[in-house]
């Protein structure tokens, strides 16, 4: 007999999918150069040409069971060695290879976050608006993941909301910064404030309360624009990263957990991730891919496009009568629609070519998701589409 629970999954598969599925289509009819495609989050610039370079060295001189044969289940071990020595260098905390476990991208790596730290039933707290995967990433575990309502002003946390929902059935917080789908970057002053009450409720509550921060876009942060480094707030900090998006490489799935080396129980507690592999059927990254991402791991791609791109979106947004914070970094814009049902305003915008995402899915309803990871040149075309949308659906303009 098949698990109820996936035949389930079937009828509610992601929006955002089914969107990239209708632009592609409709690509093929009107050419998708005329679509303006704004659904999925998916790098549009080229890796740096420093790690094309690394992977045809490595292919011409090295031997084909190093780049190709198994890596020991933490991951290569001179990679995890480059990863701590980067974190120390950058944020300042006394990282070691015995704090870095290598993952199949930031997916790979909360799915072991999760299981490090909550038992079935237990609860993890995330807040609107939110990547929509959490849901079966977490409460496929058996814990249950509940949102914590969206602070629409700004995009920084409700912690009155918070408060509230943060009882000591929760064992962890997860949360994303910079932010998919706001593009808010959670200030210092929220970290702080975060840390402060995670400590007190941990010491009510008898039991640590653990800061799960998923960050794959951590380089993508705008001009005057801070980045505050996550652990350095909260010593019970397991980070969460992919180099999907800083080196533009999603399809080979690379990232790592890093636990904060002031955690307690941190060395064993990436020790623990090797025997959830051995359950969820993990095992190693690709150990090429291991070995290319640590010798750039002070680069990135060409990322100022997506600034560009952003100061685009926004200003025409704001122009038209748009509500919307400004995105600090990212590649996604949340404006708030210009109607009460976004499904259905981003239902209209279908007829003129304009694929966007309601932000139903992502626990903020009413707003609507643009992800600018595409060339400008058709950033700079969507806006005509844009204007006559607007105008004639809304007599805006």
């Amino acid at each position: 007999m098949l698990v109820q629970k996936y035949r389930d999954m079937l009828s509610g598969k992601s929006v955002i999918r089914q969107l990239a599925e209708f632009a592609s289509a409709r690509g093929q009819e009107i050419g998708y150069e005329n679509v303006f495609d704004y659904s999925l989050g998916n790098p549009s610039v080229p890796v740096p040409q420093e790690f094309t370079d690394k992977m045809i060295e490595m292919l011409s001189t090295r031997e084909s069971s190093e780049l190709h044969g198994y890596s020991p289940n933490l991951g290569i071990t001179s990679v995890r060695e480059a990863v701590a020595a980067s974190l120390e260098k950058r944020f300042g905390l006394p990282y070691r290879k015995e704090h870095i476990f290598m993952a199949s991208g930031a997916a790979g790596a909360l799915a072991h976050a999760f299981r490090l730290v909550t038992e079935p039933g237990d609860e993890i707290l995330t807040f609107a608006p939110f990547f929509p995967e959490y849901h079966p990433y977490v409460d496929l575990t058996g814990a249950v993941l509940k949102v914590v309502p969206p602070d629409t002003d700004s995009f920084q946390i409700n912690f009155e909301k918070f408060e509230e929902m943060l009882t000591d059935k929760v064992m962890a917080i997860l949360i994303n910064t910079p932010n998919n789908p706001s593009g808010v970057v959670y200030s210092g002053a929220t970290l702080k404030k975060l840390a402060e009450l995670l400590t007190k409720k941990s010491e009510e509550y008898g039991h640590e309360i653990y800061l799960i921060s998923d960050e794959p876009y951590r380089e993508i942060v705008f001009d005057g624009v801070e980045a505050p480094c996550v652990s350095a707030f909260y010593d019970n900090t397991i980070m969460c990263y992919s180099f999907s998006k800083s080196l533009s490489l999603p399809g080979e799935r690379i990232g790592y957990v890093a636990v904060n080396p002031r955690c307690k129980h941190a060395e064993e507690m990436i020790y623990m991730c090797v025997q959830i592999s051995r359950g969820i059927g993990h095992n190693c990254p690709p150990s090429i891919i291991q070995l290319a991402v640590s010798e750039v791991l002070d680069k990135t791609s060409d990322l100022s496009v997506y600034e560009r791109n952003m100061n685009l979106l926004y200003n025409e947004l704001v122009a038209l009568g748009f509500t919307c914070v400004k995105p600090g970094g990212t590649f996604y814009i949340f404006p708030k629609a210009l109607e009460e049902d976004a499904k259905v305003f981003c239902q209209k915008a279908l007829k003129y070519d304009l694929v966007l995402v309601p932000g139903d899915t992502f626990g903020a309803p009413g707003y609507f998701r643009m992800a600018y990871c595409i060339d400008t040149e058709k950033v700079e075309r969507s806006l005509a589409a844009l204007r006559k949308f607007v105008k004639e659906e809304y007599g805006r303009g």
